[in-house]
């Protein structure tokens, strides 16, 4: 169980990966030293997985977002895992999730445009193996898009 200390580290991390340990330690009350062994032992105990940066995807070419519905010929234990393995090694895919209900994944990928999209899905998602149809959803707006958790 996080204490209070621990879960303000969190949620600062989650606003600012890239703050001074010393800013850090000074949001919340502790010394430098105490607050770079806090944060060591968050990462030792797997609480942050790891850094990043969160990029532009229009300054980077790839401002269509997509969620694609996956449905596979058969559920058995190899077809899961041969497309599991499969769409991990393509670039536009950034999540894919496994799910229940009326089909057996949801992707998320970006792409260029539209043009793009066909291509895309022509020459990378229908080509996997077991992929009986997908259904696609083009994003005409993002509301809310974010990678902070809640943390209580």
């Amino acid at each position: 169980m996080l204490d209070k200390i621990s879960k303000k580290i969190l949620v600062e991390l989650q606003n600012d990966g890239r703050i001074s340990n010393v800013d850090l330690s000074a949001k919340v009350n502790l010394s430098p030293a105490a607050c770079l062994e806090r944060v060591r032992k968050l990462q030792d105990a797997g609480y942050i997985l790891h850094y990043s940066a969160h990029l532009n995807p229009q300054l980077l070419d790839v401002a269509l977002l997509v969620f694609i519905e996956v449905v596979l010929d058969r559920t058995t234990p190899e077809v899961f895992d041969a497309f599991s393995k499969s769409v991990q090694v393509i670039p536009e895919v950034l999540e894919c999730h496994m799910v229940a209900g009326g089909f057996d994944y949801l992707v998320k990928a970006r792409v260029k445009d539209m043009n793009a999209y066909r291509e895309f899905l022509g020459k990378s998602l229908l080509q996997l193996k077991g992929v009986r149809e997908t259904h696609t959803y083009a994003v005409m707006e993002e509301v809310k898009h974010t990678t902070r958790l809640p943390i209580r």
